[in-house]
């Protein structure tokens, strides 16, 4: 339990530090999403009541304070609304109430979006993250069943050709830029060999109908984003598994394994791979939590309906808080996978379980 209240206050310190560097990173940005909402148009009392509604015409401290009280679970909030530019009603639990200022428990505000007819940035979100979610997890499963046992084959015959080509090949995987790679991918699979693989050069997880409603399931879809996203780490667990594997069949407890009769593989497979196995936990977490950043470059090429699609279009058209709300969700997600990565290492090694 102490070990998770401190994960959880490291936790809580790293969301304030990026909530306040998002907020007045944003800030200083070149561009007026006020007159970005408003398109071709000049009107300068339509402009106004922009600012005043979303609060862009208050002193910047201010608007920040209002920006940490909206996403905090515990926050105050008056009978008109949690702040001044929301027309979020209160919806949580009541703690404390005053004659003009309540305290309540609620669910983080991520306000609205500017172009997206004010609709909810949790909703978008919720709409989206799914998507990334899946493709991210298919791309690291990928990557860690084909890298880890490339690793082990490379590590069990070294310096044979068979360890020099897996070598090669994950050096090359390594080596090649996401953005090139979904291009190439896309290219190859989903146009000149289209009529053997039947794979499209983009699409998303369900095919929309005219109105926009979800009809049938492409699977089939996930196949190339999944790849091209798995490709980079997939050389990484590679070459880690190996050189830590064979770090770890120097080691005099294998040596007694191997005068004891055992075979390799069982060496391989019941004493060496579990403590071989902590340096690739380590990279696969923080490959993971990169892949949901990092997979702008696939989703957009790829049309995968996707966080980081998503993303993209939300800075061509200056919506700030779907950017903000995007980026944040990726950092409590960095967060939590962290704290599970350190969980599961104490699991794998006791050692760990009593510094």
């Amino acid at each position: 339990m102490r070990f998770l209240w401190d994960r959880f206050l490291q936790g809580l310190a790293v969301a304030f530090g990026l909530i306040s560097i998002l907020f007045f990173l944003f800030k200083v940005l070149p561009g007026d999403p006020a007159r970005m909402m408003m398109g071709q148009r000049e009107d300068s009392e339509q402009l106004a009541q922009i600012y005043e509604r979303y609060g862009l015409d208050l002193p910047i401290w201010k608007q920040y304070l209002f920006y940490i009280n909206d996403l905090s679970p515990v926050s105050l909030h008056s009978d008109e609304g949690f702040t001044a530019f929301s027309e979020e009603k209160f919806s949580g639990f009541l703690v404390y109430k005053g004659e003009s200022l309540s305290l309540a428990l609620k669910m983080p505000y991520l306000r609205e979006s500017f172009q997206k007819g004010n609709r909810k940035i949790g909703s978008i979100l919720a709409q989206v993250l799914p998507n990334t979610l899946l493709l991210a997890l298919c791309a690291m499963s990928l990557a860690l069943l084909l890298g880890i046992g490339m690793g082990m084959l490379a590590a069990m015959f070294p310096n044979s050709k068979l360890d020099k080509a897996l070598v090669l090949f994950s050096s090359m995987g390594m080596a090649l830029p996401s953005f090139f790679s979904a291009i190439l991918i896309a290219w190859i699979f989903g146009f000149i060999l289209h009529e053997y693989t039947g794979l499209e050069m983009n699409g998303n997880l369900f095919e929309l109908d005219d109105l926009g409603e979800k009809t049938q399931l492409k699977l089939k879809n996930l196949i190339l984003p999944a790849f091209t996203l798995g490709i980079r780490p997939l050389g990484v667990i590679t070459q880690l598994t190996r050189s830590s594997l064979l770090e770890v069949l120097e080691l005099d407890y294998i040596r007694t394994a191997r005068s004891k009769g055992l075979t390799e593989w069982n060496i391989v497979r019941k004493h060496a791979m579990r403590n071989a196995i902590i340096p690739v936990v380590t990279a696969a977490s923080g490959w993971f939590s990169s892949m949901l950043a990092g997979s702008v470059f696939v989703e957009y090429i790829f049309g995968w309906n996707g966080l980081g699609k998503q993303v993209v279009e939300a800075l061509q058209l200056l919506d700030l808080p779907l950017v903000m709300g995007a980026v944040l969700v990726i950092g409590m997600l960095f967060v939590l996978v962290n704290i599970g990565v350190d969980i599961l290492y104490r699991i794998l090694d006791p050692r760990l379980r009593n510094p």
